[in-house]
């Protein structure tokens, strides 16, 4: 008895391991843990590279959202169309997949900066949960100048790429 007890345990926590699992595909839109307002916020995967060091890299468009943005008129920012986020991003942050829908557009014009920056080791990934991405967005968005600066360091904090070798902190393209 007992040990069919301990068989039908492991068996429960590989199955339950299994479904913790996300697999995640080009075109999926999925829920994620948003900030506090944003609950109808949604990110939809556009690509999936795959790095040699950094493993699959994710360009998530955020819609939905609401960022204080001086610098455009209506001063409201509700889409972000470009990030490049790690696996763990994505593990963190996703609750359901909606549905399946094509890659957006304006996420384009982003990923092709990002890829020539990234190419030359200048750009990392993100691999912080989507909502703190959007809160380092916002408070960019709504800062002076000096402000900008140190939220900019904020976010190179948060990300992966650049020049350096370890797995948890930046690590090169090349």
């Amino acid at each position: 008895m007992k040990i069919r007890l301990t068989a039908f345990a492991l068996v429960l926590a590989l199955g339950t391991a299994a479904s913790l699992a996300q697999e995640f595909a080009q075109g999926q839109v999925w829920s994620y843990k948003t900030r506090r307002g944003e609950e109808a916020s949604t990110l939809l995967i556009n690509k999936i590279d795959n790095d040699a060091n950094l493993g699959e890299i994710f360009h998530i468009t955020v819609s939905d959202v609401r960022v204080k943005n001086k610098r455009v008129p209506g001063e409201l920012t509700t889409e972000l169309p470009h990030f490049p986020v790690a696996r763990e991003t994505l593990e963190a942050s996703c609750v359901k997949l909606i549905r399946v829908a094509k890659p957006n557009p304006n996420y384009a014009e982003g990923y092709a900066q990002w890829k020539r920056a990234f190419d030359q080791g200048r750009a990392g990934i993100f691999a912080v949960p989507v909502s703190e991405i959007v809160q380092i967005v916002d408070q960019i968005a709504r800062s002076s100048n000096r402000e900008t600066r140190q939220a900019v360091m904020a976010a190179k904090q948060s990300q992966r790429g650049g020049r350096r070798t370890s797995r948890t902190t930046p690590v090169s393209s090349a």
